[in-house]
Parts: C-alpha cells; structure tokens; sequence
C-alpha cells in the first residue's frame, strides 16, 4: 500500500508489525530515573544480552530558592533532589556491572521546557512541558549530548508505557509509529507524540507489552530497592509555581463574565487555566469556571459550566508519522489531554474564507462537545491504539 494515501483514510485500518527489542550483542543507552520502571527496563535488557549504558538527566542549576526533599522522595521530575536519582542509579548500576553517566542538559532543559512553560502561561495559554520536553530533551539533548562526549550505542531505550509498531508497506518503507501500552491505565504515548518517526526507528520501550502490577512484581522478585520507592509526582508542584515564576512579578487584571461585567480581580493570569474553578475569588449565585483567558486585554473570562462545552478545535504546530501530512479529511479518537478519554471526531484541513487551505492548521470537529478545550495543550489522534498524529491546540471551536 501506499502509506500517506492510505493511513488516514484507513483509519489506521491496516497491516502493521511490532518493532523487535534490541539484540543480543547490541549497546543500548538506557535513560534512567532511579525509579521502577527503568530500572527493571536496564535488568530485561541486561538478560536479553545487551551492554546496557545508563544514563540520567541533570536539569537542575540551582537557579531557585528549594530545599532538597529529606525524606527521600521526589517531588517531581525537576527539582534539587535530583542527586537522589543519581545517587539511587549510582548504585543500582554499580551492583549489576552497567556503565553509567549522568548527561547535563540544563541549558536545553531551560530554554525549551522552563522558558516555555513560563511563556505560554503569560500568554494565556496551558502548555505541557512533558510533551516539549520529550521530543527535544529526553529524546533530543540528551542522546545528542552522550554521543558528544563519545558514548557510543545502537539504541535508546527508556521505561515509558507505550510500543512502537512499523506499517506493512509495499516499499517496507513506512515510517515507525507509536501505539499505546498494553496498560492502558499507564499508557504514556500521549506524551510521546512529538517524536520523529526517524528518531523512533531506533528507540524501544521495553516496558511496552507489561503493566505496571507486573512491573513491580518482577522488580520485587528481583529484589530491587526501586520496587519500593515512590513515584516522582507533577512536573511543578505547587510549591514550585512560585518560584519558577519569581522572574517577573505578576500583572493583576480584572475577572469578567461572558459579556465583560466585572466580578472581581485576578492575581495575574499564568495562576489560571481553562476550566478552573476553585481558587477564583468570585462570588457568584451559580458555580463558575474559567472559560477563556485574554493576555491582550490581561482579563479572566468566568462562565458556568454548560458554556465550557465546544463543538472542537483548531490545531497548529502538527507532527505527522514520517512528516507525511494528511491530505483529506479523515476519521480519528482525538485525546485534547492526558487525562481525558478519546473522543470519536473528523480532522479536515483548515480553510479560510475564500476556500483556501490555509497550510499547517487542522480543524478538529468532535463527534460529541468537549469541556474546557484549552489552547496550548496538544490534541493528540489516535485510531485502534495508533497515533496518526497531533498538534497544539490554537483555539477552540465554539458549538
């Protein structure tokens, strides 16, 4: 078959395989937490036979004010007790004989999560750092940087929940594809959407096909410490918020309703996001939420909850598998975040008023309204468990 005239119009309806796991005999770059997950990853790839290198991130430069966590535990993903990660893998890698590095990406890590993260939300946007940050740090400066300094592998491999497939092409040219996690309930290739088909060719994920109960089975039968150690939390916790954004000191505003009546002020408007209601400081008869945050006019628009409901979305900033855009309209379960539930919807090129595709921005038109569409966040398309695609949400599409 012809992978770009046929994928969309499939509906992700056609012959595929899954991607093999390393061999045996083959060096793999491990990206490595010190938690569960990669941990296990290092030892399945070890027993297959493979030279396991590991490796760990350093994002934090000590740029703010925070204490590192004494009980052990992390808090999130970035923070200042990252040396506990280190540490854990230290060891974990010095028992078991596995070369390790830890690989300094602060300056990628600032510049295309925090600076990022920061710069939507002043723009009255939601973004999410995971998605920036896999793509170009986890999988981008990471990898890049470990090649710089001479490490040398034949894959890259981490403990993410998701498996990668490759379809059946005449040409057996099709390009890699990511399919969610036989777990479902810890399926994470929302968050992996942004990769490069090209990249993909040689990443695995060898945690794929297991769910998470069956992870920390094995691990504790293994008898590895990581099976007993909690799980990182939120990328910013909310005793992060502040600090992050201490650059520059928020702009209070006015909070409106539908039609622009005052009801009260806001603390600045990085503090609110889509479909928020706690923490408002309105009163109101009736609960409200926030339906729309304008940076130009730096003003939070409140509605009730029925008036959160949209007919869709227009997204831009797309990734296509390949970089092979659609090009006719198609059927696909569209995720608008991660927690949300996939919802039947058509994908049709964006035209403008004279009928002209206007190139790069999809029209995302649901099936049934969706709540709290939230302009920064991704759109991510999926059919039988394939991602056929995504972008970053622009703006909804009112009913």
């Amino acid at each position: 078959m012809s992978y770009n005239s046929e994928l969309f119009c499939s509906g992700g309806h056609f012959p595929f395989h899954f991607l093999d796991m390393p061999e045996a005999g083959s060096t793999v770059l491990l990206g490595m937490s010190g938690g569960v997950d990669s941990t296990l990853a290092a030892m399945i790839l070890q027993q297959k036979g493979c030279k396991v290198i590991g490796a760990t991130m350093s994002l934090w430069n000590d740029d703010l004010a925070l204490e590192k966590n004494v009980e052990g535990l992390r808090n999130s993903c970035y923070g200042p007790d990252e040396v506990l990660d280190i540490q854990a893998c230290t060891e974990f890698c010095k028992e078991h004989g596995i070369e390790y590095h830890v690989i300094d990406v602060k300056e990628a890590y600032k510049t295309n999560v925090l600076d990022y993260f920061k710069a939507e939300y002043r723009a009255g946007r939601t973004p999410n750092p995971c998605i920036n940050c896999n793509p170009l740090v986890k999988f981008g400066a990471m990898p890049a940087a470990a090649r710089e300094q001479g490490i040398s592998f034949d894959y890259f491999c981490t403990g993410h929940y998701a498996r990668l497939v490759r379809p059946d092409t005449s040409d057996g040219k099709g390009p890699v594809m990511i399919m969610q996690a036989a777990d479902m309930t810890k399926d994470q290739s929302y968050f992996l959407y942004r990769i490069p088909s090209s990249f993909l060719e040689k990443v695995r994920f060898p945690l794929g096909n297991m769910t998470k109960k069956e992870v920390f089975q094995i691990a504790r039968s293994m008898g590895l410490a990581a099976a007993e150690k909690a799980e990182s939390q939120d990328f910013v916790p909310p005793e992060f918020f502040n600090l992050i954004f201490s650059d520059k000191p928020p702009i209070p505003g006015d909070i409106v309703d539908q039609d622009g009546r005052l009801l009260g002020r806001h603390k600045g408007i990085e503090y609110y996001t889509i479909g928020q209601r706690r923490g408002l400081g309105v009163s109101a008869s009736k609960p409200l939420y926030v339906k729309s945050i304008d940076a130009v006019r730096n003003r939070v628009v409140l509605s009730d909850n029925d008036s959160l409901l949209e007919g869709g979305l227009v997204m831009n900033n797309c990734v296509w598998p390949g970089d092979l855009a659609p090009e006719a309209e198609f059927k696909a379960d569209v995720k608008i975040r991660l927690a949300s539930k996939p919802v039947p919807s058509t994908v049709r090129l964006r035209k403008d008023e004279a009928g002209q595709i206007i190139q790069g921005e999809y029209e995302v038109l649901f099936d049934t309204p969706q709540r709290a569409v939230a302009p920064g966040q991704s759109a991510v398309l999926y059919s039988d468990n394939l991602i056929l695609g995504g972008g970053i949400i622009s703006r909804a599409i009112h009913e």
